[in-house]
């Protein structure tokens, strides 16, 4: 579909869009995508993903009553408009799952100040309807993810268009690395990542928040190069399927392999370990891995890279056990000086 490319936007940016958004489709039935599209000011792609997100959207978590919107790629029909315009009715439990999230959201340090006060103002109207419902959702809380301003920062920097300085930890290789990079959007995929376009690699990267040590937002503008969006909607990381296949056993000190590592398999073992198998570009990168499992793990396939990383771990071996002999030697021979 064409489109220019999609602009950086934050996560709020997006939400007051899409609220703008029902109210102008239902004045306009029929309208034309490349109208919509041009009168928000996003891309035609941006639209469709709004589009996308809109069928989950309605006036009950019970699904009956969804905005039934679609497209056929030139046009966008709305076919409930009247049964979604009727007055609200919240039963209890959507009563206060609805409170806990519009209280939750109002404590984001990255809302602005106009957002949060008319979102405390609609959680009162909503609080005051909902009667007990309300005392019961006062009891309950939501913690966000990426303590610390994080998030907040982030999505600021998305906001304002500012480059972010960031101390980021990649498990992948155990260490802690400085970089600069430029914000393009807040995704959720099981965590919250930003993707940006990151200035140490010039390349595309995603950041998982809860692994940044340390963030700043710089004042130098954030110009990440045009690119195309990913769809996300299978994973974050999606090996391509010619991908070599590599076979890792762990042991139950292992398991938290499955989690960071996409994979197509991760079978039980009666010791309480995984079988996983999974696909990369790049199998020698798992040698690393293999050396950070030590005893808690070991690669079964290909043969050829197993046998590569016990080499590995017995040069490692070998050069600690050289240290060990020297300083040995360095300490009788400061015994036999005194």
């Amino acid at each position: 579909m064409a489109g220019k490319p999609v602009r950086p936007t934050s996560a709020i940016d997006q939400t007051r869009r899409m609220l703008s958004l029902v109210t102008y489709l239902r004045e306009r039935p029929g309208a034309r995508v490349e109208d919509v599209a041009r009168a928000f000011g996003i891309s035609e792609d941006e639209l469709v993903s709004d589009l996308d997100v809109l069928p989950m959207c309605g006036t009950s978590f019970r699904g009956g009553d969804l905005l039934d919107i679609d497209t056929d790629g030139e046009r966008i029909w709305w076919h409930n408009p009247d049964d979604v315009a009727e007055p609200l009715r919240l039963a209890a439990d959507e009563a206060t799952a609805l409170l806990v999230a519009a209280r939750a959201v109002a404590t984001l340090p990255g809302l602005r100040e106009s957002d949060r006060q008319a979102l405390l103002r609609a959680t009162a109207k909503v609080e005051t309807a909902a009667g007990e419902a309300a005392v019961s959702s006062a009891r309950l809380s939501v913690t966000f993810e990426s303590e610390g301003g994080v998030f907040a920062d982030v999505d600021r920097a998305i906001s304002e268009r500012r480059r972010l300085w960031i101390r980021y930890y990649s498990p992948a290789r155990d260490e802690v690395t400085e970089r600069e990079i430029d914000p393009i959007r807040l995704v959720s995929v099981g965590h919250t990542y930003v993707e940006a376009w990151c200035r140490r690699s010039e390349a595309r990267r995603t950041f998982r928040l809860d692994r940044v040590a340390e963030i700043k937002i710089l004042d130098e503008p954030s110009a990440p190069p045009e690119v195309e969006l990913r769809d996300l909607s299978e994973g974050l990381v999606q090996p391509a399927a010619e991908d070599p296949e590599v076979v890792v056993e762990v042991g139950p000190g292992g398991r938290w392999v499955a989690e960071y590592y996409p994979h197509d398999s991760a079978d039980e073992l009666p010791d309480g370990g995984l079988r996983i198998t999974l696909r990369t570009p790049d199998p020698a990168s798992l040698r690393r891995l293999a050396l950070r499992l030590g005893r808690d793990g070991r690669i079964v396939s290909p043969p050829e890279l197993a046998d590569s990383a016990r080499q590995a771990a017995r040069e490692a071996l070998a050069a600690y056990d050289g240290i060990e002999i020297r300083d040995a030697g360095v300490a009788h021979a400061a015994h036999d000086g005194q």
